[in-house]
C-alpha cells in the first residue's frame, strides 16, 4: 500500500433539475367529451339527402328511358308509314297508271308523231288524227300493283273511296285510318286547263 494519503475524489456534480414536460395521463372517463346531438342529426340528414337525391336521379333516368322507348316505337311506326306511302306513290307514278288516267280524262296516244324542225320550219311526218279507245294502251306492260287503284275520274274529289284506306295509314292506336287524297283536276268536256289570273 502506498504511503500516499487517499485523497477523496470529489463527488460528481448533478445537473440542475429541469421541470418535466411529461404529465400523467388522465384517468379514463374523466376528460372525455360526450358527442353532441346536433352532429348526429346533421349526419343522419346528410345521409337522407343523399338517398333522396339518388332516388330522384333514378326516377329521372327511368322516365327518360320510357320516353326514349316511346319515341323509338313512334319512329318505327312513322318509318313503316313512310315506306308504305312511298310504295303507294311509286304505284301511282307508274307509266301504266298515268296512261290509264290520261285515257280516262280523254287523252289518246298518237301512233303517228309529227315533228317540227325549228331551224327551217319544216314538218316531218304525216299528220293524222289520233284515234283512241281501250286498245290504245294495249302494248303497255300490265302492272298488277295498280289493279285495285281507282282512276282519277272514278273518285270523288278530295276523298278516299269508302271501304279503302291508304296503305300504311295507321293512327296511334294501331288501327288503319283513312287518308285524304289530294283533289285531282276536274274532268270537263275536254282536257283540264290550269286556272290563270
Amino acid at each position: 500500500m502506498s504511503a500516499v494519503p487517499a485523497q477523496s475524489l470529489p463527488a460528481p456534480r448533478r445537473a440542475p433539475e429541469r421541470p418535466r414536460w411529461l404529465r400523467p395521463a388522465p384517468e379514463p372517463g374523466n376528460g372525455r367529451a360526450k358527442p353532441r346531438l346536433a352532429y348526429a342529426i346533421i349526419a343522419v340528414a346528410g345521409v337522407a339527402v343523399i338517398v333522396v337525391a339518388q332516388l330522384l336521379l333514378s326516377i329521372a333516368i327511368t322516365q327518360g328511358a320510357y320516353d326514349i322507348d316511346h319515341a323509338t316505337m313512334q319512329q318505327t311506326t312513322l318509318d313503316r308509314q313512310e315506306q308504305q306511302l312511298r310504295e303507294d306513290l311509286d304505284r301511282v307514278e307508274s307509266p301504266q297508271y298515268l296512261a290509264a288516267n290520261a285515257e280516262a280524262l280523254g287523252m289518246v296516244p298518237n301512233s303517228n308523231p309529227v315533228l317540227l324542225r325549228l331551224s327551217d320550219g319544216t314538218v316531218s311526218g304525216d299528220p293524222s288524227a289520233a284515234t283512241g279507245g281501250a286498245a290504245a294502251s294495249a302494248p303497255l306492260v300490265p302492272n298488277a300493283l295498280i289493279d285495285g287503284v281507282p282512276l282519277v275520274t272514278e273518285q270523288p274529289a278530295g276523298e278516299t273511296p269508302k271501304g279503302e284506306t291508304a296503305a300504311g295509314a295507321v293512327d296511334e292506336a294501331g288501327a288503319e285510318a283513312p287518308v285524304e287524297a289530294q283533289a285531282p283536276p276536274p274532268a270537263g268536256d275536254g282536257l283540264p286547263t290550269p286556272a290563270t289570273h
